[in-house]
């Protein structure tokens, strides 16, 4: 049987959150690649036997080389409201990168402002508010350092179009595999060392009258060696690498 690229985090009646394979798309693009967006609908129309079309709204993506939790919606009201709630930023994303280079600082907040060239799918990055870019924020630490090689926590503020992965090549530290931003090659399967670890961010239906539920998920890390590196380095909000949903 051929392996899903995807593990289910958590599931309700509103919300599907999966941990994403590193490669696969999740939304339709130019090359007609099978999405996981499709693959999901399939996994829903299977599993409760629904019959016509499956409705599944995408909340956000991640680019099609980097693995970890992607949220989506089954159904409007809850895809309105988690689209207002990464509006507003009361999401809480954290993410997991490698970079070969040390950051000049062990912890910092940076600032640019991008640009996004849609024929290439490729941002430029500024120092200055440039004519037509948007502002990106970030701020990072450094978790530790194994062979040659740097793990960082970064935490995004806002949510531009590949805005982790040109930020940090901007610095100086592009992230391992990712050779559009500045790596000096492509790894297996043209996949970069850029993962989706951690969302926290308050359920967006609940009973009139119940208190707010806040959600927790975490993502495993890919079936990497490399990976599997740097699970020592994990801090203590982390420790447990098997625990992939918690729910408070």
């Amino acid at each position: 049987m051929k392996k899903k690229p995807y593990q289910v985090v958590f599931e309700d009646n509103h919300l599907l959150i999966v941990n994403k394979d590193p490669g696969i798309l999740v939304q339709g693009d130019r090359t007609g690649d099978v999405t996981l967006l499709d693959v999901l609908k399939d996994y829903i129309k299977e599993k409760y036997d629904k019959p016509g079309e499956v409705f599944l709204g995408l909340v956000h993506r991640l680019d099609r080389p980097v693995s970890g939790l992607v949220v989506f919606a089954r159904t409007s009201k809850a895809l309105e409201r988690m689209n207002e709630i990464f509006r507003k930023r009361l999401v809480q994303k954290t993410y997991w990168a490698v970079v070969r280079q040390k950051p000049p600082k062990d912890t910092d907040k940076l600032v640019n402002w991008l640009i996004k060239d849609e024929q290439k799918n490729q941002v430029t990055v500024y120092d200055y508010e440039a004519p037509k870019s948007q502002k990106a924020e970030l701020s990072y630490r450094i978790l530790g350092k194994i062979n040659e090689h740097y793990l960082l926590e970064v935490s995004p503020i806002t949510g531009r179009p590949h805005q982790i992965r040109a930020q940090l090549a901007h610095m100086g530290c592009p992230i391992r595999g990712d050779a559009k931003y500045g790596y000096d090659r492509v790894v297996a399967d043209k996949k970069i060392y850029l993962h989706a670890r951690r969302l926290y961010f308050i359920h967006p239906v609940k009973p009139a009258g119940a208190p707010d539920r806040p959600i927790i998920c975490k993502a495993g890390l890919p079936n990497d060696p490399f990976w599997e590196e740097f699970l020592d380095l994990d801090d203590e909000q982390y420790k447990d690498k098997n625990m992939d949903f918690i729910f408070e």
